[in-house]
């Protein structure tokens, strides 16, 4: 039996998965830099979906690869920590970083934008809708106790959401930045079963964005960059 087209093409396949799995480079900051070797966020997975299809498509979905690996994790562990929950993720950069209007930052791979779990009247997790008529979630505006119409933010999935990503962070090695969200909504936080938590770990923006960022919170991962 010959075994030499077998053997070419695991080489084949070997050298093809090593040239797809290249690391990301990030250079500079978030507010200017690039980025090298940017992948792109799945669309979906069993517990999240991205914001917009239209988005995907444009490139605005990509990060640094170890990103994409901590917040991949991190959905992952949500989904036996948190398993009626559902997230959604929105803003990320393009595959070669660079100027992202009309963020100010998200140059280098290392910034997300994750749009606020909500639940129903009922209490179901569902996801916040984002579409071209609200400018893919953005103009939505919840007032000061996270309640818009019939959504209010779940506060506890939230808060869970930004553990887990700290916690798979730590895990490799790295750590958060900064979390930017509305600092009239951050009182709720740490209010849940998680407050302690991010009392310790985490450092949330005291002072009001250029953008309120009260649907949704903004996430820099501390990666370093060359």
């Amino acid at each position: 039996m010959n075994k030499q087209p077998a053997l070419v093409s695991f080489i084949a396949l070997f050298f093809v998965t090593s040239v797809g799995a290249e690391d990301s480079v990030c250079f500079g900051t978030t507010s200017n830099g690039r980025l090298e070797h940017g992948v792109k966020l799945p669309a979906s997975g069993e517990n999240y979906e991205g914001y917009s299809d239209i988005a995907r498509l444009a490139g605005r979905t990509y990060v640094h690869s170890t990103v994409q690996d901590i917040v991949l994790n991190a959905y992952a562990t949500l989904e036996s920590e948190q398993p009626e929950k559902v997230f959604k993720y929105a803003e990320t950069g393009f595959e070669l970083g660079g100027k992202f209007k009309p963020h100010k930052t998200h140059q280098n791979g290392l910034s997300i934008d994750f749009m606020v779990p909500v639940v129903n009247p009922s209490g179901e997790s569902v996801h916040l809708p984002t579409h071209p008529f609200n400018r893919f979630g953005y103009d939505i505006e919840f007032d000061n106790d996270g309640r818009l119409d019939e959504w209010r933010i779940d506060y506890e999935a939230m808060a869970a959401h930004i553990v887990a990503l700290h916690k798979a962070s730590v895990k490799r090695g790295y750590n958060l930045w900064r979390v930017i969200f509305a600092p009239e909504l951050q009182p709720h936080l740490y209010k849940t079963q998680y407050g302690s938590y991010l009392a310790k770990h985490i450092q949330f923006s005291k002072k009001r964005s250029w953008v309120r960022h009260d649907e949704h919170y903004h996430v820099d991962f501390a990666i370093p960059c060359k």
